[in-house]
């Protein structure tokens, strides 16, 4: 198939009109005068200019309509006869089924979700079923945080007896405190066998003591110390003390039950009041410590019942109240023993007096306390109210109100 096409032909200046070189400027005559810079427009080719002031002619103004005179027939939009319908190009084209209208057709959304306008929201709530009222909720089962530490108020009390309960120190190291006038009493000094009530602001050595009363149930936890660690705030050596794994009090301290050597592990018992500990420390109330102890060797027959009659040491005689194998292999041999008191260093120092040298000591047991199997080293186990309130009892020690919230056990 050939191509039917027509070519294009390259453009041609006409052969009569004289070509220009490159560069050259056109001819005066061909070119247009130019004004003078700054001259204005010829006279011929400016519109005459009208005076400030004066109106513009008739023939250049619209003429103008008096109010109440209809448009021209030619300005106004021809009207549609009544009944009749609308030609095609007026109407708006109509939206098939399911499309979703423009965006301003749409009405606008309300920047809130579930928005329902106040005429609906109105209907419905005309036409709607009358809601149900609940009773009102009755108490707690279980309180708050805040309930469960909220302190009852209480009566008057010994100013010792209340630094002892708050965590301060024993009610010795109290009566010793108020003696020498470090103790003072909405700003006066105390005295010995002072009362303090609720509301009384009451410091030691300048700084400010939360007192806590009888009505208030103290705190009593279970620490398992490990070997490592001092029962002391106060060490020069700067060693790791069992306090700083404690759980923290926004008011008073814990209170040591005894002490346990910095090789020792075991049971440590803490507590919020002052007085409880030094009952619990008391020789009176005959409390059995138990150990669990490992020596290295085994102890003769001789040895054993030496230290069940007792031993003489540098402090008085001591002796065990129990004497029980408890196995080991090879070389270390296991024992458990038991003793009515607690003084410095005793276990290992009875072992020592009959030549046998204690490798590992743990003690298990203190009073009616005995240490849990679960509870690891380096954590706490805290009382159950139910349990302190037992022990309060067996030590004479009189119940707090009956109207303070339960308290969970806590273990940490």
């Amino acid at each position: 198939m050939t191509n039917t096409k027509p070519r294009k032909t390259p453009f041609r200046a006409p052969t009569g009109a004289p070509r220009r070189p490159r560069g050259e400027d056109a001819p005066s005559t061909d070119k247009a005068p130019r004004p003078a810079r700054g001259a204005g427009a010829p006279a011929a080719d400016r519109a005459p200019r009208r005076p400030r002031g004066a109106e513009s002619p008739a023939t250049d103004r619209a003429p103008r309509r008096t109010r109440g005179d209809e448009a021209p027939a030619a300005d106004r939009a021809p009207r549609r006869p009544r009944g009749a319908e609308m030609p095609p190009a007026e109407r708006a084209p109509r939206r098939s089924r399911g499309a979703e209208a423009p965006a301003p057709e749409r009405a606008p959304r309300n920047a809130r979700a579930g928005h329902v306008p106040p005429v609906q929201r109105e209907s419905e709530e005309f036409f709607a079923e009358p809601k149900v009222r609940r009773a009102p909720r009755g108490p707690r089962a279980e309180p708050t945080k805040r309930e469960r530490h909220k302190e009852q108020p209480g009566n008057p009390e010994r100013l010792q007896k209340l630094l002892a309960q708050s965590g301060v120190g024993s009610r010795r190291e109290m009566e010793e405190l108020i003696a020498a006038g470090r103790v003072n009493i909405n700003g006066e000094v105390a005295t010995t066998g002072q009362s303090a009530s609720p509301g009384d602001r009451v410091k030691v050595n300048g700084k400010l003591v939360h007192l806590k009363f009888s009505n208030r149930l103290p705190r009593v936890i279970m620490y398992h110390k490990p070997e490592g660690e001092i029962v002391s705030r106060d060490d020069p050596n700067h060693r790791p003390t069992v306090f700083t794994s404690l759980p923290r009090m926004s008011g008073g301290r814990w209170v040591a039950v005894g002490r346990l050597d910095f090789n020792t592990s075991g049971l440590l018992l803490f507590t919020t009041s002052g007085d409880l500990a030094n009952r619990l420390m008391h020789p009176r109330y005959n409390l059995v410590r138990e150990y669990a102890v490992r020596v290295l060797g085994e102890l003769p027959e001789d040895a054993r019942q030496r230290l069940l009659d007792g031993i003489e040491l540098d402090d008085g005689v001591a002796q065990f109240s129990t004497f029980q194998e408890a196995g080991g292999e090879g070389a270390n041999h296991w024992y458990r023993v038991s003793l009515f008191e607690g003084r410095n260093r005793e276990v290992r120092r009875m072992f020592e007096a009959v030549g046998v040298t204690v490798s590992r000591l743990m003690r298990v047991r203190y009073g009616p306390f005995a240490l849990p199997s679960t509870l690891k080293r380096g954590k706490v186990l805290e009382l159950s109210d139910s349990e302190v309130k037992s022990l309060l009892a067996d030590f004479d020690m009189a119940n707090p109100a009956p109207g303070r919230p339960v308290r969970k056990p806590r273990e940490r």
